[in-house]
């Protein structure tokens, strides 16, 4: 991973928190932002989508083992319909950050421009060159990949334990033959423009 981004705030001796988000661009399910401080040193963590789902679980028991805080914030899909993806994300992410046990002195996200009076560094693909980011990247997925699990049991046919909400071809044949569920978001295209057949909550 070379230079941590982090390493800066390390040697000033702040607390950073990393932050990364899951399911901001899927179709279904709500949006996971994890929040992770870890003590300075160098650490095997790497995006969580070029992981197996196997290292991620491995690896996210090892985030959890060795930080010193570590957060999720969720926003609901009424709240991504209602605020849009960036906002809800933002919101998500204000909640992980309220749920760390220690205060975080210094932030980084992956491309995330937070609201904050804090340090911040946000550029793209931090995930690839932060193991904080990277830590939040593993906990966001594997949390929201078993919330995906969940709806996949309660709204069965659109395949949620496979594709976690993603627009795939196996989601589009389901959308089409059964219609958006209550946990599609209704302003993305492909769930507005598809045949309302699911009975949707009043």
């Amino acid at each position: 991973m070379g230079e941590p981004l982090e390493a800066p705030f390390w040697e000033k001796g702040l607390r950073v928190a990393g932050l990364d988000e899951a399911g901001r661009g899927a179709w279904a399910g709500p949006i996971v932002v994890g929040a992770v401080i870890l003590p300075p040193g160098r650490y095997p963590f790497r995006d969580s989508k070029k992981l197996s789902p196997k290292e991620r679980e491995r690896l996210a028991g090892e985030v959890r083992r060795v930080a010193l805080a570590f957060a999720l914030g969720v926003a609901g899909v009424e709240e991504v319909d209602r605020l849009g993806v960036l906002e809800a994300t933002l919101l998500a992410a204000e909640r992980a950050l309220k749920g760390l046990r220690l205060p975080p002195q210094a932030l980084v996200t992956d491309y995330l421009p937070l609201p904050t009076s804090l340090p911040l560094l946000a550029p793209p693909k931090a995930d690839e060159r932060s193991p904080t980011v990277a830590a939040a990247s593993i906990l966001a997925k594997v949390h929201r990949d078993g919330l995906m699990a969940e709806l996949d049991r309660l709204y069965p046919g659109y395949g949620f334990a496979r594709h976690k909400g993603y627009g795939t071809p196996e989601h589009q044949e389901a959308l089409l033959a059964l219609g958006p569920s209550p946990v599609h978001r209704k302003r993305f295209a492909p769930v507005a423009q598809a045949p309302l057949r699911f009975p949707q909550d009043p």
